[in-house]
């Protein structure tokens, strides 16, 4: 059945369904769209863990350089891999019209045709059927993990990579249910990953709420770590609000700034070796005085110029050579809201990032809702990724929605709907599913296994049934959110060469013995270690 659709809505207004309660949570109205998603960072104290930033930043004068690791301000972001993961609020479409899903073979071992349009497909658009526009089929793998070829994800991806940049990105895909609709999806894994070693240098994590995930959906309570619980930042002034480096750089400059706090640095170090504080712990407190003065003049000499953290004013996220146009950046939040997370989290200025974008609870209505949202999601994504490149270093990202949608087989003809299926009814207990990219600036990531037949199966972690639903039993994954969850810090330790770590970080995880984790992981590590 088609189905012949008039005028354009506002895709991005409030979403109100007639089968749905009136929202009266703040989760509610973002899911439904009636709020948006805002950024937020998050970190310990002001004066904690200035690692190096991954830019080359000004530098304090040579003798100074070696002490910055004692007082905690020396590893470049924690040495580890950038980490931002999208929270989809409200049940997006992920599996299928997005990233592909099939069986145990892997995304290209084919569901039904039926199981596609449980997942919105009609049968003349379906993977393996012929693609008049291409003359191929319906798969797309440019990324390395296959999209369906007209995925309004992949589509916005591309739409923000650079020539040349697919070349050096790869994914996979987790089959998994969870609740539609609802706040206890335990959904966000940043406070895993922060206990997997992730850390920036002016903040640990940032996220999209002010909430105990900083998310839409909440974090496994047993990773719950409140020392690094996020606090609310949404435009750029408040990016560069979060240093303060006084009055003296206004009235000197930064050069003579820096020079004036080193000064003070080492006329205090002189006083403190000709006195005792007469304190037992005499050693620590003279160390606590001069960490405290090293680090005044760091913050002066990295952060003085408001370029450095101000996304605004990074001419590789806005402008004629930007990733977004001055109208872009200006005219839609989302962007600035995308920009501000990934400015900090790939120069290491946090270690991991959660965007939480609104109004995906988009059953009940056009096609076209949730192609025009999907593809505002997929720019936001495909900034990160080209934003990795242009600084040159990894990025794991990671794409998430509390449960997911199905479609009932009636046709969208309007030109946004693109002749696929509706989105008729919220569907936990089927479509649903994550997937993250990996940029690696070496070159592709390499997924495990010595044969393509087991590599399919490393970047499918479980898989579908015929009929387009998850086979609750194909990994730990695919029934219990806490355990995909740790199925991604996992994916990310390795990427570290490190999950043999994992049991140590997470005693009580859910993921089994070492064989089982194996299957579980997706990718050769990209980086020795740390970066």
């Amino acid at each position: 059945m088609r189905r012949k659709r008039g005028t354009p809505d506002d895709w991005f207004a409030p979403k109100r369904h007639p089968d749905h309660p009136r929202p009266i949570t703040r989760r509610q109205f973002i899911s439904q769209g009636f709020m948006a998603g805002a950024a937020t960072l998050v970190g310990g104290g002001v004066f904690s863990l200035f690692a190096n930033p991954r830019a080359a930043w000004a530098q304090l004068s040579g003798d100074l350089e070696p002490l910055k690791e004692a007082c905690g301000i020396a590893v470049q972001g924690a040495g580890r891999i950038p980490f931002i993961c999208f929270d989809l609020a409200g049940g997006a479409s992920m599996m299928g019209s997005n990233v592909l899903v099939g069986r145990q073979g892997g995304q290209l071992d084919f569901l039904s045709t039926q199981g596609y349009s449980r997942q919105g497909l009609p049968g003349n658009m379906i993977p393996p059927a012929p693609n008049p526009t291409t003359g191929g089929d319906y798969v797309d793998q440019r990324l390395g993990l296959a999209f369906h070829s007209d995925s309004g994800f992949l589509r916005g991806i591309t739409d923000r990579l650079g020539p040349g940049v697919e070349q050096f990105i790869n994914g996979a895909v987790v089959p998994a249910r969870s609740e539609n609709d609802t706040g206890n999806n335990p959904h966000n894994p940043m406070y895993g990953i922060h206990r997997a070693g992730a850390d920036g240098e002016l903040l640990t994590l940032i996220g999209s709420r002010p909430s105990d995930s900083g998310g839409n959906s909440v974090a496994p309570m047993s990773m719950i770590n409140p020392e690094v619980r996020p606090t609310k930042v949404d435009r750029p002034s408040d990016v560069t609000g979060l240093v303060d480096t006084g009055q003296l750089i206004g009235l000197l400059g930064q050069d003579d700034a820096v020079a004036v706090m080193e000064s003070i640095y080492r006329i205090s170090d002189q006083k403190l070796q000709r006195v005792s504080t007469g304190i037992s712990r005499d050693d620590v407190i003279k160390d606590l005085v001069r960490c405290g003065y090293l680090k005044s003049a760091d913050i002066a000499n990295r952060f003085g110029d408001p370029a450095s953290l101000n996304p605004a004013l990074d001419p590789d996220i806005v402008g004629p050579s930007g990733i977004f146009s001055a109208q872009e950046f200006n005219g839609d939040s989302e962007f600035r809201k995308t920009a501000a997370v990934m400015k900090l989290v790939i120069n290491g200025f946090a270690g991991a990032g959660c965007v939480t974008m609104g109004g995906y609870d988009y059953h009940g209505g056009r096609r076209a809702e949730g192609e025009v949202k999907d593809l505002r999601a997929g720019r936001c994504m495909g900034a990160c990724l080209e934003y990795a490149h242009r600084v040159g270093v990894p990025l794991m990202l990671y794409v998430f929605t509390d449960g997911s949608n199905s479609s009932n087989g009636v046709i969208d003809d309007s030109v946004e709907g693109r002749g696929k299926g509706e989105w008729t009814s919220d569907n936990q207990s089927a479509t649903a599913g994550s997937f993250f990219l990996v940029y690696n600036p070496r070159g592709r990531p390499q997924l495990i296994g010595g044969t393509s037949a087991q590599q399919a199966q490393h970047q499918q972690i479980g898989h579908y049934r015929p009929d387009g639903s998850v086979e609750s039993a194909s990994s730990p994954a695919a029934n219990n959110v806490n355990l995909l969850v740790e199925t991604t810090i996992l994916n990310y330790l390795a990427l570290h060469g490190e999950q043999g770590n994992f049991p140590t970080l997470f005693p009580n995880h859910g993921l089994g013995n070492p064989a089982l984790r194996d299957r579980l992981t997706a990718f050769e590590p990209i980086v020795d270690g740390t970066l």
